[in-house]
């Protein structure tokens, strides 16, 4: 599938990357605002106003919502008139410099200029620094203890600014991304500002798949979560840490990442969720705002699909096991009881009803990965005190 950016009252001419594709998801912008989004089949009429029509025909109602908004002529949600927070971008990495580079390179196209910084986490050669050397403004900091949370940690000590803003190295912004982002920070009890991340690309199946179940967009809706709007165990609901901006305060206030959590540990990921879990619990707020948008490319093979699906659910369950074993906290209790009354009849339909589409069963997997989180989270606390 293509995936394609338009402004609906300013549509293309002619439409470029969809020669050899059957469809295309479509972000729709109103007065270049990201508003909501059309799933159409290709090919799509060739003269404009036909198009405009077709792409009208499929689209959701959050465009609709936006459209109607902009024509009532209502303020758009989450504008300030007040001065942005001085920031830093920071890009944890490893061993991705084609990824990374293309990173940098949407980096250098945001009108909202900041400092960035690459932390290089236990890499395997010396291939990143040789790439950041060839972006004289970029900062490059080698972080030798494994794991993504221990890399965060070091951006955000390293930082200058109030705020610090993370983007995944396989991640590409859109160029308001970093000042959208800030704007949200005027409200001093906001610890975290979250954003809308879209697919970069969908030319395989794994992608796809990745894609019609969510990916890691939450919607086109901004949102203000607290603990009255948002249980913190659901604390995924507020965004991803592929798109996101902390206080550096939040350390002073929360406190560091959890080094046993995230990719390239044993617990695999949650890093973000976790975070997200003890800002809301403490009585502070997170915003996702969709107009901070960035493009992520998603894992490519069903293998990578596979084995991404089993470590989010090992990292929710050793989220679980964190705050049930270790915090002491039996409101745990109660997402565990809420997962296995969907997850085990998901499991039986799913074996009756198999999806032809994946080569692996989606419950079964989810299932795996949940046993395995909490032997894994104990495992990765173990390596993070010895370590």
């Amino acid at each position: 599938m293509a995936v394609l950016d338009f402004d609906i009252d300013n549509l293309p001419t002619t439409l470029d990357g969809v020669e050899d594709k059957s469809g295309a998801v479509i972000l729709l912008r109103v007065a270049g605002r990201p508003a909501g989004q059309a799933i159409v089949s290709l090919p799509m009429p060739d003269d404009a106003g036909t198009l405009r029509t077709y792409i009208l025909d499929h689209a959701d109602s959050a465009f609709w919502e936006a459209w109607l908004g902009h024509n009532l002529g209502l303020s758009p949600e989450g504008e300030t008139s007040g001065q942005l927070p001085d920031a830093t971008v920071a890009i944890c990495t490893r061993d991705r410099t084609e990824d990374l580079e293309r990173c940098l390179s949407g980096l250098a196209q945001m009108r909202h200029k900041a400092t960035i910084l690459v932390i290089d986490n236990a890499p395997s050669s010396e291939d990143t620094r040789i790439l950041v050397e060839r972006f004289p403004s970029v900062r490059y900091v080698r972080e030798p203890r494994a794991g993504l949370n221990n890399a965060r940690n070091t951006a955000l000590a390293l930082a200058n600014g109030e705020v610090v803003a993370f983007i995944d190295d396989d991640a590409v912004p859109d160029p308001e991304w970093l000042g959208t982002l800030l704007r949200n920070f005027e409200d001093p009890m906001v610890l975290a500002a979250t954003g809308l991340t879209m697919a970069l690309e969908l030319d395989s199946d794994a992608q796809i798949a990745f894609q019609r179940v969510g990916g890691f967009s939450r919607g086109f809706k901004r949102v203000v979560h607290n603990a009255h709007n948002c249980d913190p165990a659901l604390a995924w609901h507020c965004g991803a840490g592929v798109n996101m901006a902390l206080r550096r305060s939040v350390i002073d206030l929360i406190g560091p990442f959890d080094p046993a959590l995230d990719a390239g540990t044993r617990s695999l990921a949650g890093g973000d969720t976790d975070l997200f879990r003890q800002i809301l619990s403490n009585g502070y707020q997170i915003v996702y705002d969709p107009q901070a948008l960035n493009w992520h490319r998603h894992r490519r093979s069903m293998a990578e699909l596979q084995q991404q699906i089993f470590g989010y659910e090992a990292a929710a369950f050793a989220v679980l096991t964190k705050s049930l074993i270790f915090e002491r906290d039996l409101r745990a209790l109660l997402p565990l009881a809420r997962w296995m009354r969907h997850q085990i009849p998901s499991i039986l339909r799913s074996r009756r009803h198999p999806d032809a589409r994946l080569p692996f069963n989606v419950a079964t997997t989810q299932a795996r990965g949940a046993m395995a989180g909490p032997k894994r989270y104990v495992e990765a606390r173990r390596i993070a005190r010895n370590g």
